[in-house]
């Protein structure tokens, strides 16, 4: 059954091409790359910096205390890293958001443009790809790692509207990509034809027949395989017809009152888009996956953590303001509780056909475009890693001498067996890959 491709397994066994999704990780079919490990990695997006006080250890070394924002982690704390001191060193043209963001993962200038920001001068696109995206490319090069959609780009609350902004993946220069933030459109994407979510019809229903053939034709292994991933679209499908979220995942600045009330429903979108992450692994839909929570300057109001005021309003305020640097740090530990639930699902989800978890072969890298929001530094741009997906020396706190973020970039590449010598500005690339990861 092996020597066959995709398309000929279904049109043999009379499987229409709507099960594909279902075949592609059952190993005993020979299509799930099961040849060797599969690596993935995960970028998460935060908007606006972080109280440093209240985020970084003091420690280095294995023996380190969580600070407050990043207690959520304290369950994975033996499989993390935090790196302090690694800086966004790219200048050029447009604020530090934009260029926060718009040179994080890419390592590279802005291309002048016409979007101004709130200093400095205008600026457009990245003038070059993102890592996310040079991985993605390495891995689809080679039919051993290749997968059905090579990256997918997540997101929570991101505004409809393109500019610098709001993108931080790009497929190359001048080619921001868009991440998908309503999930019933990347359900729709992983799984089936639903154009809206009134219109919301069970993809199952119209395949009984195909999954009945095909579960008899694949090994018990598989067929838990199949019920496990047929039993997640039904419950994903019941999620998303449960209740309507208008217009979920699209607020943008500037807020209407109707639009307002988005941001209260975070919490469930947030949930909604990890579970199809970790399916999307699960399934060996991608093995590179991006998370963006609203966007650079996003000024979402988190009234269901008590904050009214909007978090890109509030981290402009002084560091002698105590009640806003409370709120800032309990902004910043509820996006650590989304890292934390999203490896504790990789953690409880087995590898299909291999050994170990999602999270053992998974590298979580969450990251933000400032180190801090009132002074608008690109220094010591908070990057905090979760799982072992890239074998690195886990269970650490390691601290840099001001090191550009190019370099760690590279490490990313390298952790895939990509071994580029550099990556974006060559000027910060010279001296190599991060020290002390490995």
């Amino acid at each position: 059954m092996t020597h066959l491709s995709r398309r000929e397994f279904l049109r043999d066994f009379g499987l229409s091409a709507a099960a594909l999704p279902f075949i592609l990780n059952l190993p005993s079919l020979g299509f799930a790359n099961q040849t060797a490990r599969k690596q993935r990695l995960v970028i998460i997006f935060s908007p606006n910096g972080v109280v440093q006080p209240n985020f970084w250890p003091d420690e280095e070394g294995s023996e380190f205390t969580l600070k407050e924002s990043l207690t959520p982690l304290e369950p994975f704390k033996d499989r993390m890293l935090t790196l302090h001191g690694v800086c966004d060193k790219v200048r050029g043209d447009g604020d530090s958001h934009m260029r926060g963001i718009g040179c994080l993962l890419t390592g590279i200038e802005l291309f002048p443009g016409n979007i101004q920001g709130g200093s400095d001068t205008p600026a457009g696109w990245s003038s070059g790809l993102s890592i996310d995206q040079e991985i993605k490319n390495f891995l689809q090069s080679d039919p051993a790692t290749r997968t059905r959609f090579g990256s997918l780009e997540f997101g929570v609350m991101v505004p409809d509207r393109a500019d610098t902004w709001t993108r931080m993946s790009y497929s190359g220069p001048n080619k921001p990509n868009t991440p998908i933030d309503d999930p019933y459109r990347m359900f729709a994407k992983m799984y089936g034809r639903m154009k809206d979510q009134e219109n919301l019809k069970s993809i199952l229903d119209d395949l009984q027949g195909d999954l009945k053939t095909l579960a008899s034709n694949v090994n018990s292994e598989d067929r838990r395989l199949l019920e496990e991933q047929t039993t997640f679209v039904r419950e994903m499908e019941r999620e998303l017809s449960s209740g309507p979220v208008d217009g979920i995942g699209h607020a943008v600045p500037d807020l209407e009152p109707g639009v307002k009330e988005e941001a209260d429903n975070m919490p469930r979108l947030s949930k909604m888009q990890i579970e199809l992450m970790v399916n999307s692994f699960a399934s060996d839909f991608t093995r590179i996956a991006t998370l963006q929570y609203t966007n650079s300057v996003g000024d979402a109001k988190m009234r269901f953590l008590g904050v009214d005021q909007g978090h890109h309003e509030l981290s402009h305020n002084p560091d002698d303001d105590e009640k806003s640097q409370e709120k800032l740090t309990k902004i910043n530990k509820w996006y650590a509780e989304q890292v934390a639930y999203l490896a504790k699902r990789l953690a409880e989800t087995p590898e299909p056909g291999g050994s170990g978890s999602l999270l053992d072969n998974t590298l979580i890298v969450w990251t933000n475009e400032l180190g801090k929001g009132n002074s608008h530094t690109l220094d010591n741009i908070p990057f905090v890693l979760v799982g072992n997906g890239l074998d690195f020396k886990m269970g650490r706190s390691l601290k840099f001498g001001r090191v550009p973020h190019n370099r760690f970039l590279m490490s990313l590449a390298h952790g895939f067996g990509h071994r580029i010598d550099r990556f974006g500005n060559p000027d910060f690339c010279s001296v190599g890959p991060l020290p002390k990861l490995t």
